[in-house]
């Protein structure tokens, strides 16, 4: 395998992520002996732009790689391709010193994009992805197809289509999910946990728009002791796909929802085949009295496959980033790094 040529790349030993057994579908174990790239937009690192590092990663890499970004607003469309697996992309905790990549592209759910990650086994950490476009059309803050895909402490933010959490397995742990329509959409398999999803919808817009389209995918979102607020109303979602498979276990579900909870997108007909369900849910928006007839309230025994991650296989791929990091985080030079105010205009 080919070294990352670029200048102040410093490759060091930390001890190997740690990967479970018993995998239906493991995943490859990466190579020991992470290497690490820093950003700095202000030309502290090896690269000023994120886009640039992940360029530097070699094609069909085998090993892990980690990427530091420094604070700062990084305005650019940052793609992984799918053949860069094993990147760990990583923020900053530090309310004041953030990492944020933002975007202002609208139209389509696939180019619209600020962040896709195409590649598997990626990890993100404390970043905060934005598309400002705001309302009007579709505007994805982060695209998600890779497999075996993970975000840590992530605010992932925009309007409408803000995740587009498109195919294969992924895993969101206290994340931030900011939208007003359709706002964690697709067809993947991903099981949310600790997240807070907040809606800012002015009418009722829908959290969820899962696309399942057959019994036979093993796809579908669970959301586990998450956190669901709003400005005004929205319902939990409404069926993409025929067969969309949506789950709320243990969630904080605050008066923003409307009691029916859920829609049919205008297509009766999937009343019968989608399958949306709560389980011992909590706050003024969980009383499934005035739930629509065919949403489901489920028992512990029709829940437990849903909270022990095996729709997404986690116990054999789930993995964190390194948390030490390579560098000092100096002063910000470029202001608040908080949410844009253009995202709810």
């Amino acid at each position: 395998m080919a070294d990352v040529r670029v200048p102040a790349i410093t490759f060091f030993l930390v001890t190997v992520h740690l990967f479970l057994s018993n995998a239906a579908t493991p995943s490859p174990s990466p190579a020991p002996g992470p290497r690490y790239i820093i950003v700095d937009k202000f030309g502290g690192g090896d690269y000023t732009r994120i886009q640039d590092a992940i360029a530097a990663v070699p094609s069909n890499n085998s090993g892990p790689v980690d990427i530091w970004v420094k604070p700062g607003i990084y305005n650019e469309r940052v793609i992984v391709p799918a053949n860069k697996p094993f990147i760990t992309l990583i923020g900053s905790i530090e309310e004041k010193q953030r990492v944020v990549i933002t975007g202002k592209r609208g139209g389509s759910i696939k180019e619209s994009a600020t962040v896709s990650v195409l590649a598997s086994d990626f990890v993100g950490q404390d970043l905060i992805i934005e598309n400002t476009y705001g309302r009007g059309t579709q505007a994805v803050a982060l695209r998600v197809t890779g497999d075996r895909v993970s975000f840590y402490g992530c605010r992932i933010l925009s309007f409408q289509d803000t995740l587009f959490d498109e195919a294969g397995r992924h895993f969101y742990s206290d994340c931030l999910i900011l939208g007003a329509t359709d706002f964690i959409c697709g067809n993947a398999a991903s099981v949310f946990e600790r997240c807070h999803v907040h809606s800012i919808s002015p009418y009722g817009g829908a959290i969820t728009a899962q696309q399942r389209t057959s019994l036979d995918e093993k796809t579908g979102f669970t959301f586990m002791d998450c956190n669901i607020t709003g400005v005004k109303s929205a319902i939990l979602g409404r069926p993409w796909g025929n067969y969309s498979r949506v789950i709320f276990a243990h969630t904080f579900m605050s008066e923003v929802i409307l009691p029916k909870g859920w829609d049919d997108w205008g297509d009766a007909s999937r009343q019968k085949t989608a399958y949306f369900g709560e389980y011992d849910c909590h706050g003024p928006g969980s009383n499934t009295r005035g739930r629509v007839a065919w949403s489901r309230k489920l028992t512990r025994e029709e829940v437990e496959p849903f909270l022990n991650k095996g729709i997404i296989d986690g116990s054999t791929w789930i993995r964190r980033p390194n948390p030490t990091r390579p560098f000092s985080i100096g002063s910000i030079r470029n202001g608040s790094l908080g949410q844009s105010k253009e995202i709810e205009q």
